[in-house]
């Protein structure tokens, strides 16, 4: 399956990776060397906290090469009639009017306005034109909504 990313995400997680691996992979080498100094490792804290936070580096590097091999890069959107992976919206849902940009899920950052295409209320936007009410099932039930406008 795809990972959605703008160009902006792609960088983003490039340069984190790229730390990651270069970087943040050689302060814990450091750090393991050091604490194989102070003798036994069985009862050696320091070591056991840091092979841990090696094994979540690795973890993270993995996912993140992941995402970045099957990435796919969200182009500027051709219509601006209709809500794609990619477009900014306004929304009223339930009375309040609420602006998001559609992204991917590796970028996602609800409270700042940036909504999975993955996430309930990414999916029932797509492919919907201005003037469009729909409804989406919430944590609480069902939640109806109108798209007032794609932004450009």
């Amino acid at each position: 399956m795809p990972h959605f990313l703008t160009i902006e995400g792609y960088n983003r997680l490039k340069t984190k990776l790229d730390e990651m691996k270069t970087i943040r992979r050689k302060e814990i080498a450091l750090r393991i060397k050091e604490a194989k100094e102070f003798g036994d490792l069985s009862e050696n804290a320091a070591y056991h906290e840091a092979k841990d936070a090696q094994g979540l580096l690795e973890a993270e590097i993995r996912r993140l090469d992941t995402i970045l091999k099957n990435v796919k890069i969200i182009e500027k959107k051709d219509s601006p009639n209709q809500v794609m992976i990619g477009s900014r919206v306004k929304v009223d849902i339930q009375g309040r009017e609420q602006t998001y940009s559609i992204i991917g899920s590796a970028e996602a950052d609800p409270l700042n306005g940036k909504i999975s295409c993955e996430s309930p209320l990414g999916q029932a936007l797509l492919n919907r034109a201005p003037g469009e009410c729909f409804s989406y099932d919430g944590p609480r039930g069902k939640i109806n909504c109108k798209l007032l406008e794609t932004i450009g």
